[in-house]
Order: structure tokens, then C-alpha cells, then sequence
């Protein structure tokens, strides 16, 4: 398994196995593994990592809040909650889809995880299993932690897709105020009149609604493609303004999202985020 951060990545194996290589991306498209057989009830905790109940100071030290011994201190004291209900029993414990929140903040024992996909066609964005193939399989072998996808790509759009299980990363991306920069590389079914191109620097009122792009011009010469940057994180957005302008989109690739692009990752692989790329979108 890739260390987060690191320039080490693994490779999924017909056999399921991971194997290091050394190039700074890996291939996609990991089988799904099977869910097997459920554990039978016994009074022992089960096995299965996202099951398991474990006494919750463990589950406090290992989300990096402080140690064990410091935890018992952090519950006796009223710190703690699980579910919304405060706990000061020693050894109480807890499963991995419990609340656990320490002094007000939620926490969870996972690693931080941060892995940007280039996204091929055929593949939607979703975490659900019933969606035939999604994202989540291309992904599967990048990281123990339950990573997400931050915003969505349609099912035939392409380009770059972060994942993460960082909700303050998240909100970065989701945030009204001010969102983060991707930038799509589109081709329409016929030239952008100059007017049209216009119309979408200056905002159209579509249904009453402002639609404001951060940029978008002509991609060289060619009048039928062009570069534009959001800060949405769909991209419906540009099915509504081209839609209203009477133009269909045949090709969406999403192109940068921030600083983060595209350059050594092929379409269907991923990357592990590296410290600086990290730290960067903190700053955003």
C-alpha cells in the first residue's frame, strides 16, 4: 500500500495483490472483491475492519488526537461523545460508523487519504454498488481508508476526479463562499459564436439564476472547443449554459482542478496526493 505523501504506489494484481512500481501512478479498474459470508454472532467483536468495535480510547489515539492514556483522561472529563450522548465509561467501545466526536469536533481513526483519478468514459460517480461500473472500482485498490469522490463526473465525461476522507479538504470544494477552480476542456457539435462566447464571460440569467463562469475562451484555433473554469463541483452547470445557447456538448474532460492536472497519470489511472499537493489545497 502507497504511503500517503510518498512516491511508492501499488498495482493491482490479477490476483488481487497489490505490487509496488515504481512509476508515480497506478492502473485502475480493480476488481471488486466479493462481499463473503456474513460473520456468525458471537460475543466476540467481528472481524471486518469497517465492523469492528473497539474500546473507543483506541479509536480516539488512533485518529491522531492523542494517546490512549490521554484518552481515558479526555472521557473521564465529559470530553467525549459517541452519538450525541457524552461517555465516561473506561473501555466502552465503539464501531468504525459511530459519531465519535471530541470536544465538539467529529474524529475518525482513519488515515488521511487523497487520490486524484483520471477518469475514463463508461464509469459513473458514485459510491452506490447497483450502478454497474463506477469510479469506486477504478479506485479500489488506492487505499485502505474510505475515500469519496468530491463532486461528480457524468458517466461519458473524463478527466481528473479527486478522492478523499478528509471532510476539511471537502468543504473547500463544497463551499458557497468560495469553492476551488477546474477547468474543462469541452467540444461542441458546432462552432461558439463570438457572441455566445461573450454572453458566457459576462453571466447568463437562465430561469431567473445568475450563471457566472471564472473564465472561458476558444482552445487555439478551433472555434468548436473551448477551455472553461468553474468553481461549481458537477459539472451540470455546463450542460445548463450550453443547452440555453442551442448547442449540444460531445466531449467534457476536466483538465485541472486547482494546481493538481493531469501530466503522468493516463487515463483510467490514479495517484497518491504527494505532501506539497496536499498542503497546497489546505491553503486554498
Amino acid at each position: 500500500m502507497s504511503k500517503q505523501g510518498g512516491q511508492r504506489q501499488g498495482k493491482s494484481a490479477p490476483n488481487g495483490g497489490k505490487k509496488a512500481y515504481k512509476n508515480n501512478f497506478v492502473k485502475g479498474n480493480a476488481e471488486v472483491k466479493g462481499s463473503g459470508s456474513k460473520p456468525k454472532k458471537t460475543a466476540q467483536p467481528k472481524k471486518s475492519v469497517q465492523s469492528d468495535a473497539i474500546r473507543l480510547n483506541k479509536y480516539i489515539a488512533n485518529s491522531g488526537v492523542c494517546s490512549r492514556r490521554d484518552a481515558d483522561v479526555h472521557i473521564a472529563t465529559g470530553l467525549v461523545t459517541v452519538n450525541g450522548k457524552v461517555v465516561v465509561e473506561m473501555g466502552y467501545k465503539v464501531k468504525f460508523d459511530d459519531e465519535v466526536r471530541y470536544d465538539g469536533s467529529r474524529i475518525t481513526p482513519e488515515k488521511k487519504a487523497y487520490v486524484l483519478l483520471n477518469k475514463p468514459k463508461g464509469f459513473a460517480t458514485t459510491t452506490s454498488e447497483h450502478k454497474g461500473r463506477t469510479v469506486m472500482d477504478l479506485v479500489a485498490n488506492a487505499t485502505n481508508s474510505r475515500i469519496k469522490p468530491i463532486g461528480r463526473l457524468g458517466r461519458n465525461s473524463t478527466g481528473l476526479l479527486l478522492f478523499t476522507n478528509d471532510a476539511k479538504i471537502v468543504s473547500r470544494f463544497t463551499s458557497s463562499n468560495k469553492g476551488v477552480e477546474r477547468l474543462f476542456h469541452l467540444e461542441l457539435d458546432k462552432n461558439l459564436k463570438l457572441e455566445d462566447l461573450k454572453k458566457i464571460r459576462e453571466g447568463l440569467r437562465i430561469e431567473g439564476k445568475l450563471i457566472n463562469v471564472e473564465e472561458v475562451d476558444y482552445v487555439g484555433d478551433k472555434k468548436n472547443e473551448v477551455g472553461i473554469k468553474i468553481k461549481n463541483t458537477g459539472n451540470t452547470i455546463l450542460h445548463t449554459i450550453f443547452d440555453y445557447l442551442k448547442y449540444e456538448l460531445v466531449r467534457i474532460d476536466c483538465v485541472q482542478i486547482a494546481h493538481l492536472t493531469k501530466k503522468d497519470i493516463p487515463r483510467g489511472n490514479w495517484k497518491i496526493l504527494t505532501d506539497q499537493e496536499v498542503q497546497t489545497l489546505m491553503m486554498l
